[in-house]
């Protein structure tokens, strides 16, 4: 990917986790992001007040998520006592090496993990001519391209990506690294 696309999302500048989702919080405040901008405390309840059950899902997802990533590659999970408590006091701040993007995956950086949510979205890159990766499908709902740390994902949603789903993803994730 050229180095010329900017990263468009909340988060972290200098994150090491990213997840890339196809659309922002339906708020005005949002809809002429050009950067990677950090959430301050209580900004996410913000977006889940504003816009329903559906983000809620997506943080409660993504907290979930990087507390079961495997624990010799990150560190998350002991930065709280609980995956709720990270939510609310780091997720998607400064210093918290983790972003929401809303723009395509840019592979500029060897120690990035990527995180596509749905095939269909992966898929819609692709055809967009947005996303050029190897990926290998391992079935209807997971993808990884091990040479750029990418894996694609049920939706962030608790019926999609279940515990069980997040365990399998979590295993992916550290095939990344071997």
């Amino acid at each position: 990917m050229s180095n010329s696309v900017t990263n468009i999302g909340f988060g972290d500048t200098s994150f090491t986790v990213a997840v890339y989702i196809a659309n922002l919080p339906p708020m005005p405040e949002y809809s002429h992001l050009s950067a990677v901008t950090p959430l301050h405390n209580g900004q996410i309840n913000t977006i889940n007040q504003a816009c329903g059950n559906g983000w809620r899902k997506v943080f409660n997802v993504y907290a979930k998520v990087l507390f079961a990533l495997p624990s010799e590659h990150y560190q998350f999970a002991k930065l709280a006592p609980t995956w709720q408590q990270y939510r609310d006091s780091q997720l998607l701040q400064s210093n918290s090496h983790t972003a929401l993007l809303f723009s395509p995956p840019q592979f500029n950086c060897r120690n990035t993990l990527h995180i596509i949510t749905g095939r269909t979205y992966a898929k819609a890159l692709i055809n967009q001519g947005l996303l050029t990766a190897e990926l290998d499908w391992l079935d209807d709902e997971f993808a990884i391209d091990k040479a750029n740390k990418l894996i694609v994902c049920p939706y962030f949603d608790y019926r999609q990506l279940s515990n069980i789903k997040i365990a399998r993803l979590s295993q992916l994730v550290a095939e990344c690294f071997e």
